[in-house]
């Protein structure tokens, strides 16, 4: 067998995906704590208030790392034993970050939980590899529906927590629980033993090469770097829009707020079944669509002064957001196992790029020009998408 694993497809309990899913969510949910509680950490440490969202920044650049250096390992080390060490890294890198009082050393914890979120990369071709062919989209949209959960309860979860006990205990939770699932995911889930034998340099060094030889890889890059930058865009921008004075909310009412974003989660599970029934392209064009409708669907809530219409804007934005995610996955798991990890990893290096550069940009966007500038830069970057989608033949690679 060429990189593929000797555990059989399809022998692995629904408790093992779920163990999968709780590990993708609460790893990816370190990289969001942040997000609500830039205000009160920036404060805190005494970070300026025009460069305020580097907290997330740093966090997505650690990840970055992580998913060109750690998340390739998969074709190639035991992945239960990947998942503890990634997970501890995680763990250490949030009880720094909950002790921090200045700029570097919060910047210095956040590249290192960063780097340890990873986690989720690992589980989901895990998860992959677990299911038979005919439901992997559907296993698969299970898992990364755990990682959307994990993403959009990171938000109300942290308000909720930093509201009552400061946003230090946020940091310092979720390192508890870093330290629970290594242990958790060690006694419960398989072995999986790759028969990869690349070294870290040659798996890096193949990246170049699977960019030019895999079409599929590029296209689904060039659908989700841009989604995944204006979704994070949008869910860093809206805290500071929500705590202005035209709404007023307090941490709680963000925390509120941010609950809407937890319809992600039914985006994954269903674009995993359209999938599987041979209707991803088709998908992949009302994801894109959906997008741009949710940033205009946004804008006019802001316009009006309505709390209500904005949180439908916020959860268009997030089903086209986690349906996007789960067709590019899905039509990767589809490919080559032995590259698998690799494929995954450049998938999502590459696409948190574009998160990272919207988080970036979120609070100079949202000082500059307020919420219309922010909506603006939205909308841009997904009609461009569009236009890229709209090349794509009918028998083409979505």
């Amino acid at each position: 067998m060429n990189g593929a694993d000797e555990r059989p497809h399809g022998t692995a309990s629904d408790l093992t995906f779920f163990l999968l899913a709780l590990a993708a969510g609460a790893g990816a949910a370190n990289l969001y704590y942040a997000q609500p509680l830039i205000a009160l950490i920036s404060a805190d440490i005494g970070l300026d208030e025009s460069i305020a969202s580097l907290v997330v920044t740093l966090g997505q650049i650690g990840y970055i790392a992580g998913l060109l250096l750690v998340v390739p390992l998969g074709d190639t080390v035991e992945n239960r034993r990947l998942l503890g060490l990634v997970l501890v890294c995680a763990c250490i890198g949030l009880i720094i970050a909950a002790s921090a009082h200045a700029p570097l050393v919060f910047a210095g914890a956040a590249l290192v939980y960063g780097l340890g979120s990873v986690v989720a990369q690992v589980a989901v071709p895990f998860a992959s590899h677990l299911a038979r062919p005919e439901e992997r989209g559907r296993k698969v949209g299970n898992v990364v529906a755990g990682l959307m959960a994990g993403i959009m309860l990171a938000r109300p979860a942290a308000s909720l927590i930093a509201h009552a006990f400061g946003w230090r205990a946020v940091f310092l939770a979720s390192a508890a629980l870093m330290a629970a699932l290594a242990v958790g995911l060690r006694l419960a889930l398989p072995a999986r033993h790759p028969h990869g034998r690349l070294g870290m340099l040659a798996l890096i060094g193949s990246f170049p090469r699977l960019l030019r030889s895999q079409p599929v890889l590029r296209r689904r890059i060039a659908y989700q770097l841009p989604m995944f930058g204006a979704f994070i865009l949008f869910w860093t921008a809206v805290p500071l829009e929500l705590a202005g004075p035209r709404f007023g909310l307090d941490q709680r009412g963000i925390a509120l707020f941010a609950l809407a974003g937890a319809a992600g989660v039914f985006g994954s599970s269903l674009a995993g079944r359209l999938a599987d029934r041979g209707h991803a392209r088709l998908g992949t064009g009302i994801a894109l669509v959906s997008a741009v409708a949710g940033f205009l669907i946004a804008a006019t809530g802001v316009a009006v002064g309505s709390v209500v219409v904005l949180a439908i804007g916020a959860v268009v934005l997030d089903l086209a957001a986690a349906a996007n995610l789960v067709f590019g996955q899905r039509a990767l798991f589809m490919l080559d196992p032995a590259i698998r990890s690799r494929l995954n990893a450049l998938y999502i290096a590459l696409f948190f790029f574009g998160g990272a550069i919207g988080s970036a940009l979120a609070s100079p966007l949202y000082v500059l020009g307020g919420w219309p500038a922010v909506s603006a830069a939205g909308i841009v970057v997904m009609l461009a998408a569009l236009g890229y989608f709209a090349t794509e033949g009918r028998g083409g690679t979505a």
